[in-house]
């Protein structure tokens, strides 16, 4: 495997380069549009490289006999890709020549295996091959996106591959790992050569294929091939085919057009670099993957850990889903008439949403809850008391946190009191649901330490839901790469509201340096996570230094003596001196 790594990452270092050639002289270039992310004429045909490295290291270390299937359909689907690629293809044509090569791989025996119907499970595979070649395809938005999620799914497909068999399909995948790193030297921000649809098409079925049922194996389980390979080891093209194509038909736009609407231009359009963001569903398909591992060597463990993840990642769609991309949005929906106002005020109705997401969490935490306290075999055990009591749970911890007004609370702004409100739910559910179970059953064959634990993880997911905007809010403020180099001045209540107000606008361009302060006792310490650095002379040197572009100043302490030396100081020094006030104005005076 060594050997087919170093084999197609050479081959691609030095095949890429002429493949950016070829595609200047074919004008095989990807030009800047309004749909288009990219802001100058960059060469395609990138994957023409990957695809001839692994395609030749497959008949150079003896793997295209046993392969020869997978190999025919890479190649049919590389040249439908390049075709598209040169003199563009319409959609209808290339979903068409998809299908009939998903059909063809069916036929020789790739299939899932995902119910007991070969009929439906033959629909499945299709519409798997089918949709994974795309999402990949969509994937391919931004610099070194899609090469890097592809091989961190083929790392994982390693990772999981029992040495001892299918040595074929292992040498390929890290044939297909090796030419997308040598591919993603010059695909990186900022890229020299795009993948194209030739590449992009290509990678997708490749992995679509190696992932299907019977193609890897696990000695203790099976659920790598079930479960863990089709889903969770390719979450994040999914992720981002799914929420393109509903946020797309929401706004009454059609699946296939194109547009800067990906998961990864919303995160560069709340505020992150278009390396961070790449970094984020990087890491997004790196825990992906690691759970998807988990699964084949301790499933009883990590499925709950993998049900958590997938709920997290739909509280991130709808996080995405809020960002602003289409500016003539609403116009647009009023002129065509698409979305009828019963539907949109449906989706307004996030409160149902909320819900459901409760009832996913509830049953979530009390299946934990037992996973905790028992063994696997004691599990076993007590699976009939755990559905015997679910339905019980569920109806009485609902009805807890409507009681409490867990549902009245607004995400964005979770703050103490809401979690006080979701802390009084839980315990007020739980406390309900034993008195309900000692009344019915007396409380036989039911844990104590099962309702504590239960209480215990529906606290932290509850309230982790709720804080997940803030704290996705956070995460990008604190990474915002702002232009404007901004200092408070003043590290009290003041300073901290100036930091929400400040860095929580999204418009805002400022990156915080820290607070200064004139009480020695602050130094060292942390308000709203940034420190205090100094006192009045530290700020002095600052801007002395040319290191502060805004100073801010958010108190009144400050004597007005030395307000107007820092004017003076800041007019010298071109830096920006604002006060943040907050006062309360009387509009009509009571006598």
């Amino acid at each position: 495997m060594i050997a087919a790594l170093l084999f197609s990452f050479a081959a691609t270092i030095a095949l890429v380069p002429l493949c950016r050639l070829a595609a200047l002289r074919l004008d095989c270039v990807a030009r800047p549009s309004g749909d288009r992310w990219h802001k100058r004429p960059t060469p395609l045909l990138g994957g023409a490289a990957v695809f001839a490295a692994v395609v030749a290291g497959a008949v150079v270390l003896g793997v295209a006999g046993p392969l020869w299937a997978l190999l025919v359909a890479a190649c049919l689907i590389f040249i439908v890709g390049a075709t598209d690629d040169i003199f563009s293809l319409k959609p209808s044509t290339k979903l068409v020549a998809e299908i009939a090569i998903a059909s063809m791989l069916l036929f020789f025996g790739y299939r899932l295996e995902w119910s007991s119907s070969l009929i439906l499970d033959a629909l499945l595979t299709i519409v798997w091959i089918v949709g994974v070649t795309n999402a990949f395809n969509l994937l391919d938005n931004m610099d070194g996106l899609c090469a890097g999620v592809a091989i961190i799914a083929g790392v994982t497909l390693l990772a999981g591959l029992d040495p001892a068999a299918h040595t074929p399909q292992g040498l390929y995948v890290a044939l297909l790992i090796g030419a997308l790193a040598g591919f993603l030297i010059y695909n990186f921000n900022p890229a020299s050569i795009f993948m194209g649809d030739s590449g992009s098409l290509f990678v997708g079925l490749t992995l679509a294929t190696v992932t299907l049922g019977g193609a890897f194996s696990n000695n203790q389980s099976s659920l790598f091939s079930v479960l863990a390979a089709p889903v969770l080891l390719l979450l994040v093209p999914i992720f981002d085919t799914t929420l393109v194509t509903i946020m797309r038909l929401l706004s009454g736009r059609k699946p296939s057009q194109g547009g800067r609407d990906h998961s990864s231009h919303r995160l560069v359009a709340i505020g992150l670099s278009e390396r961070r963001a790449v970094s984020v569903l990087w890491t997004l398909a790196a825990l992906a993957g690691a759970i998807a591992w988990s699964l084949t060597r301790n499933p009883a463990w990590s499925a709950p850990v993998a049900m958590l993840f997938v709920i997290a990642m739909v509280i991130f769609a709808v996080y995405l889903s809020r960002v602003r991309v289409y500016q003539d949005t609403d116009r647009f929906l009023l002129r065509s008439g698409t979305i009828t106002p019963y539907v949109v005020n449906f989706m307004h109705k996030r409160r149902v949403a909320e819900v459901i997401l409760d009832v996913s969490l509830v049953s979530l935490a009390y299946y934990a809850a037992y996973r905790v306290r028992f063994d696997n075999q004691a599990v076993r055990v007590y699976l009939p008391v755990f559905l015997q009591s679910l339905p019980i749970v569920l109806g009485v911890q609902m009805v807890a946190f409507f009681i409490v007004g867990v549902y009245r609370g607004v995400w964005r702004l979770f703050g103490l009191m809401d979690g006080v409100a979701i802390a009084k739910g839980v315990a007020m559910g739980t406390v309900g649901i034993v008195l309900a179970l000692l009344y019915l059953f007396r409380f036989e064959n039911y844990s104590r330490g099962v309702f504590i634990i239960y209480a215990t993880l529906l606290m932290l997911m509850v309230s982790g839901s709720r804080a997940s905007f803030r704290l996705i809010n956070e995460f990008v403020r604190r990474r915002r790469a702002g232009s404007e180099r901004l200092m408070i001045y003043g590290a009290g209540q003041g300073g901290s509201v100036a930091v929400r107000e400040l860095l929580g606008n999204p418009t805002g361009d400022y990156r915080m340096l820290g607070f200064i302060d004139d009480d020695g006792t602050k130094r060292g310490s942390r308000v709203q996570g940034y420190p205090v650095l100094s006192d009045y002379d530290g700020l002095v040197a600052l801007i002395d230094g040319g290191a502060v572009d805004r100073v801010i100043i958010s108190t009144h302490s400050i004597p007005l003596s030395r307000v107007r030396e820092l004017q003076t100081l800041c007019a010298d020094r071109g830096v920006a001196l604002s006060r943040l006030d907050f006062r309360l104005e009387h509009l009509v005076a009571v006598s």
